[in-house]
């Protein structure tokens, strides 16, 4: 009976610890398929890209807003959003696109200049050759006699000597498409490289079309395209925003962000979901509000997770912010910014890392004692996201991204499947215990 008790004790505490470990592991880290959940969600076809197509965008912030409340978190008005308005180009209609007979595969073999205004038709087409280009009399003789046709522009032929395109023919082109000058219909331009598309909150005088070169089998003779555009003013959109009161410095703000929106639709198929950009910052978001929400992590910082939208016009939204803040900027102790947040696979890359060398030597030694991703590699200070625009109004401020795994970006291969989230378990630990750091360095 003895050696019966003896035995069961051990099996108890054994049992126990499992329990603890279990429950340490569920109050600490993320849930992948929570992370997962968001991702799918953001990029499936109801979201529409998350832009301003199908209202993409309010979809999208409804959602969020949603898991804020669900997760009985505090606003900082009467309601969870921050509404401000914009300028948009949109394509809620037809796109399409043969050049001679060839029907073309829209976001897959082009892209459409994402300020372009409505066309439609069949055109002739002439190339713009380099040395006409680089000589001011061929040039203007070119000029002088389009007759309506398209201008066919081959990027690959005005490289330079390291392999990139000459920026002077990127000047022209932008002045092309802002100029009513000539009497041309609009631009061709052949890509060597991957389609990647923007939003614009401006239409231009003329329509432009950006063609993979792999797609193009003969010289282009003619175009047959449609474009429908809408252009919207006044289009209001929103930022979607909660707080976490601290324990003992509630005064003293951690603030993360990371962007909702998209690219939206091009057209009334081609959807951009964006998965990496940026469904999974809103996914590292959402869990670290989740975890912050568990009372046993409620942290001794008030903590503002703000989802930002209007990024992809122009950092948007973190500009209204800025300009309107709901909390006191002078506050803030630390604002991370999350983009790009889905792989991992070589560590990440930290914006302002050499601004702010203390904050950046303390999140690189959590990494190198817990080892959670391969590496955190320093960066100066970019104005490539929203932390930008507060970090114009002095708030101290990283912006990190993932690296290695996928390479889609801004085009319409960035989707949840092919999203590995390779260390989004790591990276959103890191980011746990340098908020403690945070805490406990004041």
């Amino acid at each position: 009976m003895n050696k019966i008790k003896k035995f069961i004790f051990p099996i108890k505490v054994v049992i126990l610890l499992v329990i603890n470990i279990c429950y340490y592991e569920i109050i600490f880290s993320q849930d992948i398929n929570y992370a997962r959940e968001i991702i799918d969600t953001l990029c499936s076809e109801y979201m529409s890209g998350r832009g301003y197509v199908n209202n993409g965008h309010i979809k999208a912030s409804d959602y969020i807003t949603g898991e804020f409340r669900r997760m009985e978190l505090d606003s900082l008005s009467d309601s969870y959003l921050q509404y401000f308005q914009i300028s948009v180009n949109s394509f809620p209609d037809n796109i399409s696109v043969k050049i001679n007979d060839n029907e073309l595969v829209s976001g897959e073999d082009f892209i459409i200049g994402s300020s372009s205004p409505s066309i439609k038709g069949t055109f002739e087409s002439i190339y713009l050759e380099k040395h006409t280009f680089e000589d001011s009399n061929k040039l203007s003789n070119f000029l002088t006699n389009l007759s309506d046709k398209f201008i066919v522009i081959d990027l690959s032929e005005f490289k330079n000597s390291k392999n990139k395109s000459n920026n002077t023919i990127k000047k022209f082109i932008e002045f092309l498409i802002n100029t009513d000058t000539y009497n041309y219909k609009g631009l061709i331009i052949i890509n060597d490289k991957k389609l990647t598309w923007n939003n614009a909150g401006y239409c231009v005088r003329k329509p432009f079309v950006e063609i993979l070169k792999t797609a193009i089998k003969n010289k282009i003779n003619s175009i047959t395209v449609e474009i429908e555009n809408k252009y919207i003013q006044n289009q209001k959109t929103q930022n979607v925003i909660c707080k976490i009161s601290g324990k003992t410095n509630p005064d003293s703000l951690i603030v993360f962000t990371a962007h909702y929106d998209h690219l939206g639709k091009m057209g009334k198929a081609t959807i951009f979901p964006g998965a990496n950009d940026n469904a999974s910052g809103i996914a590292m978001l959402l869990n670290l509000a989740g975890y912050y929400s568990v009372k046993e992590n409620q942290p001794d910082y008030s903590i503002v997770f703000i989802a930002l939208g209007a990024e992809e016009i122009g950092l948007l939204g973190s500009k209204y912010f800025t300009e309107n803040p709901l909390i006191a900027l002078d506050k803030i102790r630390f604002l991370i910014n999350f983009d790009l947040a889905g792989t991992g696979d070589e560590g990440i890359q930290v914006v302002n890392g050499t601004i702010f060398k203390k904050e950046f030597g303390l999140l690189q030694n959590i990494n190198n004692e817990k080892e959670f991703l391969p590496q955190v590699k320093i960066r100066g200070e970019s104005c490539n996201s929203d932390h930008c625009m507060f970090y114009k109004k002095n708030v101290p401020c990283f912006f990190i991204y993932t690296l290695g795994g996928i390479k889609a970006y801004h085009d319409i291969y960035d989707r949840p499947e092919t999203l590995p989230l390779t260390k989004f378990n790591e990276y959103f630990k890191l980011i746990v215990e340098f908020v403690d750091a945070l805490c406990a360095s004041e």
